[in-house]
């Protein structure tokens, strides 16, 4: 029986204005709407079809307090077995591969799937890590994933083309768009999703590997400057005195 676990992100809403506190070295939560990670709601999606059928699970793991679990519930209405959650805050992609690591080492897995990066710090990185601390093939990122037996083929876009992969099982991979369409919470899995397991583990001791010193958002933009067709020598002075680009 194949065994899925997908790894998910509590993120805010894209729509959210983000702003911060403590002198610019905390994010302000402050009326923020949180929501499952897209890449990662993809992930849990093709993991679902993958064991639609065939009586196989699926299980979504966070790394997060107390807070996440609505966003947890979310993934268990979109069709998820059961949940994990590991009860400490997420400080960088280290420490969350490493808390998902060692749930896995006592809970293996045929397949781990995480999506691509979460859409707050971009940083795509806890597939690989996980691949490392599991001494597993990990793969990155993914626009294709199908199963035969006890080996997968996945596809990727590289510079000039695509790349097609064998890997036996078991594996870690991080998904993208277009390995599968998020699946929408239908009633019945809404009602569902009250009553699945989800198991709150305390995490494993890690020393922690950075340090946020503070944020900053990005600069406004600048008035935009029209030149004239024939203004080449002005444009060229501005490029070097005020863009500094050349």
């Amino acid at each position: 029986m194949m065994k899925i676990l997908v790894c998910i992100s509590n993120v805010p809403d894209t729509t959210t204005k983000i702003t911060f506190t403590d002198n610019n070295t905390q994010f302000n939560t402050t009326g923020v709407q949180f929501i499952l990670n897209p890449y990662d709601e993809i992930a849990l999606s093709r993991a679902i079809e993958l064991t639609e059928g065939s009586g196989g699970s699926v299980t979504v793991i966070n790394v997060g307090e107390v807070n996440t679990e609505p966003t947890i519930r979310k993934a268990l209405a979109i069709g998820a077995t059961d949940a994990v959650r590991v009860n400490a805050k997420p400080h960088d992609a280290w420490f969350v591969a490493y808390q998902i690591a060692q749930y896995v080492k006592a809970n293996p897995f045929d397949l781990i799937l995480t999506g691509r990066e979460s859409i707050d710090y971009n940083g795509s990185k806890v597939a690989g890590m996980l691949g490392e601390l599991l001494d597993l093939p990990s793969v990155s990122i993914i626009k294709k994933l199908d199963l035969e037996g006890t080996q997968a083929t996945v596809e990727r876009e590289i510079e000039g083309g695509k790349e097609i992969l064998t890997i036996p099982l078991p594996f870690v991979a991080g998904t993208a768009e277009g390995v599968a369409e998020p699946k929408i919470p239908n009633m019945r899995g809404i009602m569902s999703a009250r009553t699945k397991p989800l198991t709150a583990v305390e995490p494993a001791e890690v020393k922690t590997s950075s340090e946020i010193i503070s944020y900053e958002t990005p600069a406004p933009r600048g008035q935009v400057k029209l030149i004239s067709a024939d203004g080449a020598a002005k444009l060229i002075e501005l490029l070097h005195t005020e863009a500094k680009i050349i």
